[in-house]
């Protein structure tokens, strides 16, 4: 590879023909030149990388080339190699970043009065023109709508926005999209092979996808690794240690462990990924990107061209995708957006990253919705039987929750064709029974009813949080409560709470069960212990303190009598 210049000004755009993508700029200022239109004044938005700069010394190129005005200047004339170079006395480029005040613009007033040296035209470029204070603007504002003859703006901002109106309305606006991954990977491409760069096709898909659609950082990048590699061939390992970004397989081995249900595999991963040396508020931007990528695969159905980097790792991801649940995704998503803005009020990225793993490999640990719906999408998972038909029984009718008697049944194939008149009707088959639920699945589950509840009445969800699903039946959930509590038993047994609570249940276990509570000393001790078991007294305590409420005593209001 030849030395000077970076990569990036070597192979920058010279003609429209070389512009990759922009093809709304470019049609409209090949036009404006060929019909002698070219506006006075152009306003280039768009991120950074885009190449705005570049179209702007393309348009000056087209202007002052020899040949022109032409939509192909020929890049060999004096005119064309000094804008190329940056060294024209027709061409200037300002930083307003640097350039900002009254006396730097009323400076630039008095420049644009003198006439093109040795072009046509004279034409200014104002990088970062949203840098400019108010004050410089108002000094500018009546030069830029009425400029000397032969004079053009540019002005190249990546904030519009900050952008005073007026200057706007003055200008012609152009908004410069973000290249797509495959387009930054044809420019990477074209450059290796015009620099003799040996680089493998993952490695160039991975600085495309590393890039987020900068031309200018990806050919920083490629030349950094020109040098990294020294005369070895470019592989996407190097790519990865250069970037500092996660390897692909660790957070492969990250999302398996979600998908197993290890918490345990999930804090092993985490430690893998933060003993990597990379920093951890980087690793959790990569875990979610890998989570976007993987809900991409599932919503497609397919890797998608900008995501495809190696056919292994591209089967890997599909592989992945199919596995972990769409719930499971997006849930992942979630937690890594609220770590990050953890992370970004001052907590430690690395203690983010555990929590974001295990909170996906242990949806009972999470009291989030999404964590609920993750936890009934399995339930039902395990109660189709693995996706054999299945039926759930009509509820009891005395089931006590005051839900109708119901029947879901699962329907595959196409339907059955109706009996005729005078054929007897084929006796319907028997459905397969709905798995026993133990009472340690019912204990696990518990958290997640108390929280469902919770969306509706949290005063509800404070009385059940002290119960403890004690013993079940096919038809019956016995709930106990501490010795001491009577009270929150008393309230739990109400008929609306009781109907909460059922309906809750049948939620989250896909099947109605009779409540039925009871008072067991057992608990007594887990009470003495300090978990957070609240007597009646107390609880009235809190109750009135959050809702600033006034305790009123009625005398005929019978005692606690018990489990009554």
């Amino acid at each position: 590879m030849s030395t000077g210049p970076s990569l990036y000004r070597r192979h920058r755009p010279r003609t429209f023909a070389d512009v990759v993508g922009q093809e709304h700029v470019v049609r409209t200022l090949e036009n404006a030149v060929t019909q002698g239109k070219v506006h006075h004044a152009y306003l280039f938005v768009g991120s950074r990388g885009t190449g705005k700069t570049s179209m702007a010394k393309i348009l000056a190129a087209c202007l002052n080339c020899v040949n022109g005005p032409t939509t192909e200047p020929c890049g060999e004339c004096e005119s064309c190699v000094s804008i190329a170079n940056a060294s024209s006395l027709d061409v200037i480029e300002m930083d307003a970043a640097s350039n900002n005040s009254v006396d730097d613009i009323r400076d630039l007033r008095e420049k644009v009065a003198y006439a093109p040296v040795s072009g046509r035209h004279k034409v200014y470029i104002l990088d970062e023109a949203h840098m400019l204070s108010p004050q410089a603007w108002n000094a500018f504002l009546k030069t830029l709508e009425e400029p000397p003859p032969r004079t053009i703006f540019v002005l190249a901002t990546t904030e519009a926005q900050k952008v005073l109106p007026t200057v706007v309305d003055r200008c012609h606006r152009f908004d410069f999209g973000r290249p797509s991954v495959e387009q930054v990977a044809t420019v990477l491409t074209r450059v290796a092979e015009q620099e003799r760069i040996a680089i493998e096709p993952g490695a160039v898909a991975l600085i495309a996808r590393q890039s987020t659609g900068s031309f200018r950082d990806a050919l920083g990048t490629l030349e950094q690794l020109v040098t990294y590699a020294a005369d070895q061939t470019i592989q996407p390992a190097d790519v990865l240690a250069v970037l500092g970004v996660a390897d692909a397989e660790q957070l492969f081995e990250a999302v398996e462990a979600t998908i197993a249900r290890d918490p345990a595999g999930a804090l092993r991963a985490a430690a893998k990924l933060a003993e990597s040396g990379r920093d951890p508020g980087q690793l959790l931007r990569d875990l979610e990107v890998h989570g976007r990528e993987l809900l991409t695969v599932q919503v497609l159905g397919e890797v998608p061209r900008e995501l495809r980097v190696t056919p292994e790792r591209d089967q890997r991801l599909a592989e992945q995708a199919q596995a972990l649940s769409e719930t499971d995704a997006v849930r992942l998503l979630d937690l890594v957006s609220g770590a990050l803005d953890a992370t970004a009020n001052g907590a430690q990225a690395r203690i983010q990253l555990e929590l974001v793993l295990i909170k996906a490999a242990t949806p009972e640990a999470d009291p989030s919705v999404a964590a609920l719906l993750s936890r009934i999408e399995r339930l039902e998972a395990a109660l189709r039987g693995g996706g054999s038909l299945h039926a759930v029984p009509a509820q009891p009718e005395d089931a006590g929750d005051g839900a109708p008697p119901q029947r879901i049944a699962a329907r595959s194939g196409s339907a059955q064709a109706a009996p005729q008149l005078n054929e007897e009707p084929e006796p319907e088959p028997t459905p397969d029974p709905v798995p026993d639920l133990d009472l340690a699945t019912i204990a696990a589950s518990w958290p997640a009813v108390v929280d469902t509840v919770r969306g509706e009445n949290a005063m509800v969800a404070a009385l059940l949080a002290d119960a403890r699903p004690v013993a079940v039946s096919e038809r019956d959930l016995t709930l106990a409560f501490p010795t001491g509590a009577a009270f929150l038993k008393r309230k739990a047994e109400q008929e609306d709470h009781r109907r909460m609570t059922a309906e809750a249940l049948r939620t989250v276990i896909g099947q109605a069960l009779v409540l039925r509570y009871e008072l067991r000393e057992e608990l007594d001790v887990e009470e003495q212990a300090g978990t957070g078991v609240l007597s009646g007294e107390e609880l009235v305590r809190r109750f009135l303190e959050e809702f600033d409420a006034e305790e009123l005593l009625d005398e005929d209001d019978p005692e606690p009598d018990g489990d009554r």
